[in-house]
């Protein structure tokens, strides 16, 4: 089991304290794991095991409990009389109604209140205007390269970085092989989420558009492009669609947490621009299983790996416009802005001139980098830091 430090990190400074601690993220990218995790820091840390309490709603055994009163009493009735409980709740937008159990179990004395869920449904609607400003949203995703890495500690790193970006990220697929296990159980992921956080609950008539509309959107990432421009592609190669469909589908994607969408910004104007976004895939092995091994797009595959990194270090990410010059990442926080430039490889004089250029057009004298697959030293271009960027995977 890996430890997942920086998400069991973040479930330790918030114990205790009053708020709901609501983990969300993709199926399979390891919030069980992480309760786990946690219940152990607990107990070893003076909390009984009587103080536990841990349901997975999507185990058949809680099959009866099918509304939010059956839920809110069975859960009521196993609290410690005496003593704080710690009340897991996975995949809770399962239950009908859930939300109004969460809600009145959060207005329990000792009650200390976490739950899981694998669709952005869980903080829509009712629950997010029960509960505002009652909870805190720790966003999860597959493992990072250096989670991943630590795993085999006799493989170069050139081989665990291809062995990432073919295998994929989730936890699980580090207990096999060969790529034909790997695939099946990806396939089982896919499945799942098309299936039960999809189909089901959006209600959608035609699986065969969803396959065609995922299938582009993973054969495009890092592509500008906006939806207008998806269902002409898509009505062009014969499959007419409406874009009011294709919003609909990619809502739902990114609601499942398959795709995360990057808007673009305007860095002169420091505004938020309406058209043109730009598409990413939670896990580079869902990709793979899609579309095939094959080599191409490799730039796009290293953006993306670059991406989900900097969601994972706390960013906002957004693709950079100045003038005609477009900017890879803005990445933005609390603590100011940082630019990004991505490429495989900037040996080439012209490539390496291209790159810097869009940095360069930047006034401010914020941090830039330029990260790329190049094994050379770091360099720096009139304040520009050209760096390996398995290094700067590896940094932190």
């Amino acid at each position: 089991m890996i430890n997942r430090k920086e998400y069991l990190e973040k479930l330790i400074h918030f114990k205790d304290k009053e708020l709901i601690k609501v983990v969300t993220g993709i199926r399979r990218c390891g919030k069980s794991t992480l309760f786990r995790l946690y219940v152990d820091y607990l107990l070893q840390n003076g909390i009984e095991q009587s103080q536990i309490i841990r349901m997975n709603l999507e185990d058949p055994i809680y099959h009866e409990i099918d509304d939010y009163l059956k839920l809110y009493h069975f859960i009521k009735g196993k609290l410690h009389p005496s003593k704080k409980s710690y009340v897991f709740l996975d995949e809770v937008q399962n239950v009908p109604e859930f939300q109004k159990a969460v809600d009145g179990l959060y207005i329990q004395k000792n009650v200390d209140l976490y739950i899981t869920g694998s669709n952005a449904f869980l903080l829509s609607g009712e629950l997010a205007t029960l509960l505002s400003g009652r909870y805190v949203e720790i966003k999860m995703l597959p493992l990072s390269f250096k989670e991943f890495i630590t795993t085999e500690s006799d493989s170069s790193v050139d081989r665990m970085y291809q062995k990432y970006i073919s295998f994929g990220s989730f936890p699980y697929v580090l207990n096999f092989e060969n790529i034909d296990d790997v695939d099946m159980y990806i396939k089982g992921i896919y499945d799942s989420i098309v299936l039960k956080d999809i189909m089901a609950r959006k209600k959608f008539p035609d699986y065969q558009i969803l396959q065609s509309i995922i299938y582009f959107m993973l054969d495009n990432i890092g592509n500008l492009f906006s939806t207008n421009k998806i269902a002409d592609t898509m009505t062009s190669n014969g499959r007419s669609i409406s874009v009011h469909t294709v919003e609909s589908y990619l809502t739902a994607f990114m609601d499942s947490f398959i795709l995360y969408k990057a808007t673009r910004y305007d860095i002169k104007g420091k505004q938020y621009l309406k058209t043109g976004d730009k598409y990413y895939v939670a896990d580079l092995g869902l990709r793979y299983f899609m579309l095939g091994r094959k080599e191409e797009g490799r730039g796009h595959v290293l953006e993306n790996v670059v991406y989900l990194e900097l969601l994972r270090r706390g960013y906002d990410v957004y693709i950079g416009k100045i003038d005609d010059n477009e900017i890879d990442f803005v990445a933005i926080n609390s603590k100011g802005i940082e630019y990004y430039q991505v490429a495989e490889t900037v040996r080439d004089e012209a490539t390496l001139e291209r790159e810097l250029r869009s940095l360069d057009h930047i006034p401010d004298h914020y941090p830039k980098y330029l990260l790329t697959m190049d094994i050379d030293p770091e360099t720096s271009y009139n304040g520009i830091r050209k760096i390996n960027v398995l290094d700067w995977l590896l940094d932190k």
